[in-house]
Parts: structure tokens; C-alpha cells; sequence
């Protein structure tokens, strides 16, 4: 017979070995399974509630049966986890402490064949006893139900066959300590009988799995319900790539949501990078229309001629390589969204063309005379202010009429300072599921820096820079240091130290940034910066960019 004295500490594993808190979420984890934090107090409250509605045989069937699923189950995950816990004679023992049940002070083990008990405990510090006599004084019986519960499921599972527990003592009913002894279900002989319809079996492993496949089941609906709930709060603040939590933008998304019912033409104006044509996409899923094609074109991107082939499409023979006929963009896009972004960038002939689809709702292919209706709505965007461009005269102020009747206007990132840091943290769940990485989030340090800076390229610049941060980081927080340094080196002043007098200044760099960060591709460049390709050259060579 082995004993063992629990106040030596026989055994080191502590509960900092075992408890963990997430940094993010601030979950906490027992054995790597979620848990709650409870104190005693409101479970005498709870028990007592429990004994006034079911009475005392019902309350002790809940508690004991509770006890035991408790036990089995933790026994399972220690198994699994910690088995070097699992497999020490004193490890329930040990746990109990950890867990703050009780302080196990003497355990006497045998092998349970004979007439010894399998396990005899003396317990101090019962938290069941103590408030049981809070609430309703002094018993006539032992009260520690769900501990009897908890040791009889755990070692059951440990033995691999039906191991009950009594309390023999109880300072639930006046003794000085309360003493519990195990036995297995076949040495226990007729004092088991008064025991079992509380565990409302008679035998546990009849039900065994039934139990586990419960329990199993429950867990991963808790997943679910945990992952559905983190969605929501994204939800609340982040639609499709945009964070809503500043009063603006909520604005804008309560009158994208409206003007989403309706077919008419949008126009949404801001700078780039601010996320014109994310916004534009959730127009269109939000609306009738959401099964239908969704179709972007870059009007800046192409010249007068191939942006006409682009939208209108051609007839065979229209023009030398022109070997069958081709659908344009209006036509693709039937029933669907046509989004024209930097619609500012066309020519006056073009606008005229574009003007007469708005009219007529009809288009002629090139090299066609026929006219074909086309059923499509149309979202524009631009950077520029496009009411300046026609007081100089750059753009018919008849097709500005026709693209605006809603206007949607999304503020720079500098403006919504309240969006930069749910933002970031939301790229930053998107690019560590992406690269299965294990940044979590960031540190105070960087956290500082993403809202000092003035964000030039608005949410394009922050989801690259938090790209870039989740590669570099060898940590769970994204430190300042793992920022693009023309982030981390900026002060509140200006950007990157740099006094920025014009945009011209502020575009320039943000091209060079973004050619140093892909390495010189320039298509991969051109889409990260959201503009075309024939655009980026043309900026390349205006401010002699050499990359």
C-alpha cells in the first residue's frame, strides 16, 4: 500500500504549467481547453438555487452526475496533454489543488483487488462543504457531491473500468475532515446500490460513449459558436476589407446599404487607396443584382481606342487582328455591375461615348451599326475632384450628372485615425491565416507608430505594411521594428520626417516604396497601388523613377 503525505509537493508541475491566456482575446486556457474563472460564492449560490427547486435527492443527482463528467473528461484531456500528470499515483490528487477543489493531505493507493479501498483521501478546505454550511448549516449526511463525482469519473477513465467513490466523513455534517474512499464497482458489494441512481445508471461504461460523443459534440459547437462570434465582431466593424467603426465610414456603409435596393448610378469619390472599389463590391453584393457578374475596368490603364475596345467589344474585322467578333465590358457585365474606376482619366470623346450608354442604355460594338441594350449598372470612381475638372473644362458636366446621382465620399485613413488599429488588425488575421503564421497582434510600441503616421496610400499602404510586419515577425506581437521603416521612423510632423509640401511629393514615394517592396515588378507594383499598368509607366517616367 503505498502513502503518500500531499504536503511534501511530491509533485513540481505547477499551474502556470497549465493555465494560459491568450494576449488577443484574453480566452483563458486550462490543459489548452477554454475555461471559465468562477468563484465559490456564486456556485453555493447556484447550489443552493438548485436544492430549493429540485430538492436535496435532485440537487445531489445534478451535482454528482456533473462531478463525474467533470473527472472523465479531465482525466481524458490530461491523458493527452500532460500524461507524465496522468500516469503519477498522486496526479488527480495534485490536481485538485491546481484546480482549487480541495488539498488532498493523505492518499493511501492499493491495487483495489482486495478488501482495501483502491484509494483512500482525507480532504481539507472542501469548497462544497464550506458553503453548504453557509446556506443551510450542518448536514445529516456528506455533501461533497460533485467531488465524489469528479474522482470517480476521473478514475474510471484512468482504470479503464467503473471505479465509485463515497464520502465516508464530511465537515459538511460536523466532522473535522471530510475522508472519501474508491473502490471498484464490483468491491463496493451492497453499500453501492444507494449510490448509483445518482451517477442514473448502472454502470457508467454502458453510456461511456455516448457520454464522450456528447461532450466531443459540445466542444466543437462551443468552437463554432467561438469562431461565429469572432466573425460577428468583425462584422460589426470590418465589412468585406472595410473597418466601420469610425462614425464616418459607418455613415457611408448605412448609405451604401440603402443605395444598394436601387439601380442607380454611384459615383464614389476618395483617394487612392482608400478602397473605392471594395466599397463598389459591396454595393453590388448587397444588391438585387449580387448573382450577376461584377466587372472593374481601370479606364486610367488604357488609351482612348483599346479602353473603347475594352468596353464596347468589336465585329469581326473592326480593325487588322480582329479575327472574330468580341464582347466589351458592358456586355460581359450584363445584369450585373460595371465598375469604372478613375473614371476621371477619360477623354472628352470618350465621356461623350459613355454619356450616350447613360442615355440610351445601348451600346454599338465596333465596327458594328446596330445597337445592342444592354441592362447593367453603373459605379463609378474617382480621385480626382471631378467638379474642378469640369470648371477647366476636362470633363462634360451632363455624364458627371448622370454617374452622380448618389455620391459616396470616403475620407483619407489620416481622417478616421479610430479605423487604423481594427484595421490593422484585421489584415493582420487575414495575412497570419494566409502564411499559417502566429502573430496575434501588436505591441503598444507599434501600435503608437501605426497611429502617429499619416498614411498617404490610405488602407492600400497599411494592409502592405501589415503584410510585411507578419513576414518580418518572429513573435506573437508585431513589434515597430518589423514596420516598413518610413512607418516606423515617422513622427507626428509629416511623413517619415519629410516635410511634403505637394501630392506629387506623396505619390512619388509611395511608388518607390512599392517597386522596392515586390523587388522591381512592375504589374505586381501597378496592382498593389491599384492603377494600371500604362498608368505606372507613365508616372515612372514623370518623376523619373529609374526602379
Amino acid at each position: 500500500m503505498d502513502v503518500c503525505n500531499l504536503k511534501t509537493d511530491a509533485y513540481n508541475l505547477k499551474i502556470d504549467d497549465l493555465l494560459k491566456v491568450d494576449p488577443e482575446s484574453k480566452i483563458i486556457y486550462f490543459m489548452n481547453q477554454r475555461v471559465l474563472i468562477d468563484d465559490c460564492i456564486s456556485k453555493g449560490l447556484l447550489r443552493k438555487e438548485i436544492i430549493q427547486i429540485f430538492g436535496k435527492y435532485g440537487a445531489k443527482n445534478v451535482f454528482t452526475r456533473y462531478g463525474y463528467a467533470h473527472g472523465w473528461r479531465t482525466a481524458e484531456m490530461l491523458k493527452e496533454k500532460f500524461p507524465r500528470l496522468f500516469n503519477s499515483p498522486i496526479g488527480g490528487a495534485h490536481l485538485h489543488i491546481i484546480l482549487g477543489l480541495f488539498i488532498t493531505t493523505m492518499l493511501e493507493q492499493t491495487d483495489g483487488k482486495g478488501d482495501k479501498p483502491l484509494i483512500h483521501s482525507v480532504i481539507q478546505n472542501s469548497h462544497e462543504a464550506e458553503q453548504h454550511i453557509m446556506h443551510f448549516g450542518k448536514s445529516d449526511e456528506p455533501v461533497c457531491w460533485t467531488l465524489t463525482g469528479f474522482a470517480s469519473g476521473y478514475e474510471s477513465f484512468k482504470h479503464g473500468r467503473d471505479v465509485y467513490f463515497i464520502e465516508t466523513k464530511c465537515v459538511g455534517k460536523g466532522d473535522e475532515h471530510c475522508e472519501i474512499e474508491g473502490r471498484f464497482a464490483d468491491k463496493w458489494g451492497d453499500r453501492l446500490q444507494e449510490q448509483l441512481p445518482f451517477y442514473g445508471m448502472d454502470s457508467i461504461n454502458d453510456i461511456l460513449g455516448e457520454l464522450t460523443s456528447r461532450i466531443c459534440s459540445t466542444e466543437k459547437k462551443l468552437k463554432k459558436t467561438q469562431m461565429h462570434l469572432q466573425n460577428l465582431e468583425l462584422k460589426k466593424y470590418a465589412v468585406e476589407g472595410m473597418v466601420i467603426r469610425s462614425k464616418k465610414m459607418q455613415d457611408i456603409i448605412n448609405l451604401a446599404e440603402r443605395t444598394a435596393k436601387v439601380v442607380s448610378p454611384v459615383l464614389i469619390v476618395g483617394d487612392s487607396g482608400s478602397g473605392k472599389e471594395v466599397l463598389a463590391r459591396y454595393i453590388h453584393n448587397n444588391s438585387p443584382c449580387a448573382a450577376c457578374p461584377f466587372i472593374a475596368v481601370n479606364c486610367g490603364a488604357f488609351s482612348d481606342s483599346l479602353l473603347e475596345n475594352e468596353l464596347f467589344g468589336h465585329a469581326k474585322g473592326a480593325f487588322t487582328g480582329a479575327d472574330r467578333d468580341h464582347k466589351g465590358l458592358f456586355e460581359e457585365a450584363e445584369g450585373g455591375t460595371l465598375f469604372l474606376d478613375e473614371i476621371g482619366e477619360t477623354s472628352p470623346s470618350m465621356q461623350v461615348k459613355l454619356l450616350r450608354v447613360l442615355q440610351e442604355k445601348e451600346i454599338r460594338r465596333l465596327g458594328e451599326n446596330k445597337t445592342r441594350k444592354i441592362n447593367v449598372r453603373i459605379i463609378s470612381a474617382t480621385n480626382r475632384c471631378l467638379e474642378t475638372e469640369i470648371e477647366k473644362g476636362a470633363f462634360r458636366k451632363d455624364l458627371y450628372y448622370r454617374l452622380r446621382v448618389i455620391e459616396l465620399n470616403i475620407p483619407p485613413l489620416h481622417q478616421r485615425s479610430e479605423d487604423i488599429l481594427p484595421l490593422a488588425h484585421f489584415f493582420l488575421k487575414q495575412a497570419s491565416a494566409e502564411m499559417k503564421t502566429n502573430v496575434t497582434g501588436f505591441s503598444p510600441a507599434a501600435a503608437e507608430v501605426l497611429l502617429r503616421y499619416n498614411w498617404p496610400g490610405n488602407v492600400r499602404e497599411l494592409q502592405n505594411a501589415v503584410q510585411r510586419a507578419a513576414v518580418l515577425c518572429d513573435s506573437k506581437l508585431v513589434s515597430a521594428a518589423d514596420l516598413p521603416p518610413e512607418i516606423s521612423l515617422a513622427d507626428s510632423s509629416g511623413y517619415n520626417g519629410i516635410n511634403l509640401s505637394t501630392l506629387a511629393d506623396i505619390e512619388k514615394i509611395a511608388i518607390e516604396k512599392t517597386l522596392e517592396t515586390v523587388k522591381g515588378n512592375r504589374k505586381l507594383a501597378a496592382e498593389k497601388l491599384g492603377i494600371g499598368i500604362a498608368t505606372l509607366y507613365r508616372k515612372l517616367k514623370n518623376y523619373d523613377i529609374q526602379q
